[in-house]
């Protein structure tokens, strides 16, 4: 199947999942869009939300998108409510939920931005496996990263502040694409048997099964925002050299 691939995030946390599937599949050219210009997904209402994604997707259709990677939380809690326009959409809450039951957690926390913990998405989608969840807000985790932090004494002061309650939880839920980033800071507050589950992975590999073909054309990586912070962070959090950014206004 011909197409092309849009990933999607607020900032540079989708930049984890890029790297992932640009290892299984370095033969599909991928159109990146950094949404830094807008507030933070995870500030805004469900209206202004599903508002600016709809305004996004349409962005992306016209530049040739036609399979869409949501690698963000709080973008994908409103799915549902979206004008897709004709793309498939993937988004990272139904891999993650997938990807941690099949760890059978004993006891389960969960890290995420202020929409995707208030939304109880993730709390619903548990409790009908059986499944309780113990939630913390981290939102000031993302910012920190999206600025190119992964090592501060803020930063973790914040992760202590974060995880302090979840010590004794067997697996911690990554809810956020960005924290993969820190990940050995994080480990730092918890206790030796615990386990944090990463969902890019698994989204990564959701990929294989839209039967995109091969193509000679070249990824592009567009923001809204600063191109220069968005290398400066993508390059800080994931080790990914972008050379080239188009900042777009809308």
């Amino acid at each position: 199947m011909s197409g092309q691939l849009g990933i999607l995030d607020w900032g540079i946390g989708g930049i984890g999942v890029y790297k992932l599937i640009k290892q299984r599949r370095p033969d599909v050219p991928v159109i990146y869009f950094s949404d830094t210009g807008a507030t933070p997904y995870g500030k805004m209402s469900s209206a202004e939300l599903v508002a600016r994604l709809n305004s996004v997707i349409g962005f992306l259709k016209s530049r040739g998108v036609t399979h869409l990677v949501i690698a963000c939380n709080a973008a994908s809690t409103a799915i549902p409510f979206l004008n897709n326009d004709g793309i498939e959409s993937e988004g990272v809450i139904e891999s993650a939920v997938a990807m941690t039951v099949k760890l059978k957690p004993k006891r389960l926390g969960l890290i995420g931005g202020r929409r995707t913990v208030l939304s109880g998405i993730y709390r619903n989608a548990f409790a009908e496996l059986g499944i309780s969840v113990r939630q913390r807000i981290a939102q000031p985790l993302s910012g920190l990263i999206e600025s190119g932090d992964t090592s501060s004494d803020k930063l973790r002061g914040e992760c202590k502040r974060i995880l302090s309650p979840l010590r004794n939880c067997s697996h911690i839920l990554l809810a956020c694409t960005h924290y993969p980033a820190i990940l050995s800071v994080l480990n730092e507050y918890i206790s030796a048997n615990a386990q944090f589950i990463d969902p890019a992975a698994a989204l990564a590999k959701s990929v294989d099964n839209l039967g995109l073909s091969s193509s000679k054309l070249t990824d592009l990586f567009i923001t809204s925002g600063d191109a220069g912070q968005m290398k400066k962070a993508a390059l800080a959090a994931f080790e990914v050299q972008i050379s080239k950014i188009s900042e777009v206004a809308f």
